[in-house]
């Protein structure tokens, strides 16, 4: 059986540099298909427009301007290469359903970081605390969100990727500091790749869960980075902000391997849920 993330993120090219997807009920937050899949999805055709069939070019930055919030079902993305060059090539998509476009999104291609097959090569500098925070695999007494989890109804990315938040940080005042959100995850049936990865900067309940704010946080922008690949294993997430103010709210998304090398991050702005 084909992995639900796999088959997610298929495309099929329909006219030079147009692809057709489809994004189904497993990658919906609510009524609404994720932004994070919708980011993943625009990285990969922007990924087979410019890669020249090189493996060893991934989307090392993209950023993205939700437009409308698209319900699951057919989709399709319009590429524009910006700029073919040496180390860095950048490529304009559009992710549109019916006559609207979604997501407008700039991807940037070329080679994340080279980490040796050993995984031993440390960085020159690294701040993240994830390794010190979490595990590299879920405690058992951390369940998955599925049937019965209190984020069913609410989450429905469960039905594509096993996803096993911490749920003590996500209660309004956990640790009577600013939100520091914690997950696992990884796809189902399939090591975790570069599309993934980044899908996981988006990963996060809303920090805002940490101020009783747990209504829709429509995401105006989000900027993905893909540091390295992932090694097979549990993605540990880690999910913090500056500041919650009454209209607009940061989030920021930190992503390490089963290995403990950061592989992806991110930064977006998004919309303060009223108060319930």
């Amino acid at each position: 059986m084909t992995a639900l993330f796999t088959t997610a993120m298929a495309l099929r090219e329909v006219d030079p540099g147009v692809y057709a997807g489809e994004l189904n009920q497993h990658w919906t937050i609510g009524p609404k298909v994720h932004g994070g899949a919708m980011l993943a999805l625009c990285a990969h055709a922007a990924r087979l427009a410019g890669g020249g069939g090189s493996s060893a070019v991934q989307p090392v930055a993209v950023s993205a301007s939700f437009l409308c919030a698209p319900d699951p079902g057919p989709m399709r993305l319009v590429t524009s290469m910006r700029k073919r060059g040496r180390r860095i090539s950048v490529v304009d998509v559009e992710l549109t359903q019916g006559d609207r476009t979604a997501v407008h999104a700039v991807v940037n291609l070329g080679e994340p970081e080279h980490f040796p097959p050993d995984g031993h090569a440390e960085p020159l500098l690294s701040a993240h605390p994830v390794v010190d925070l979490m595990a590299p695999e879920p405690p058992d007494d951390i369940e998955p969100i599925g049937p019965g989890h209190p984020l069913a109804g609410l989450v429905h990315l469960s039905g594509g990727c096993d996803i096993r938040p911490l749920l003590s940080t996500m209660q309004p005042g956990a640790g009577g500091g600013p939100p520091m959100l914690q997950m696992w995850a990884r796809p189902r049936d399939v090591a975790p790749d570069a599309l993934f990865a980044l899908m996981c900067g988006d990963l996060s309940a809303p920090v805002t869960f940490a101020v009783d704010r747990t209504g829709w946080a429509p995401t105006i922008a989000l900027t993905a980075f893909l540091r390295g690949l992932p090694a097979d294993g549990w993605l540990r997430v880690v999910c913090t902000c500056l500041e919650i103010g009454h209209d607009w709210f940061d989030e920021d998304h930190i992503v390490v391997d089963s290995l403990g090398r950061l592989v992806a991050q991110s930064r977006q702005l998004a919309m303060v849920p009223p108060p319930r």
